[in-house]
């Protein structure tokens, strides 16, 4: 259920979406609504990396388990060729 919210813009930027919706061909209702979906996804992909981004650092630091940056990018680097490698161990 959608459920109707206000939102104050000065005149500038107003005046900017409603272009952009003439240019598309849609209405400035759904340009913001869009502009408002992406930036909730965009924030929450980033919330996720950062949590998994520290979830890693305590591993790592309780583990020592890691790969370097030369094997990494080794393995990197082998992506789409006739000898693709595996992924690198990760060691201590």
């Amino acid at each position: 259920m959608a459920s109707a919210t206000s939102i104050k813009l000065d005149d500038e930027l107003k005046g900017r979406v409603q272009h952009l919706a003439e240019s598309r061909r849609r209405t400035s209702h759904w340009i913001m609504r869009e502009a408002i979906r992406q930036y909730v996804e965009r924030e929450e992909k980033r919330e996720a990396l950062n949590r998994d981004t520290i979830k890693a650092w305590e591993e790592f630091q309780a583990t020592g388990l890691h790969a370097t940056a030369d094997e990494v990018d080794k393995w990197l680097e082998s992506w789409g060729t006739e000898n693709e490698l595996p992924a690198p161990v990760c060691h201590k």
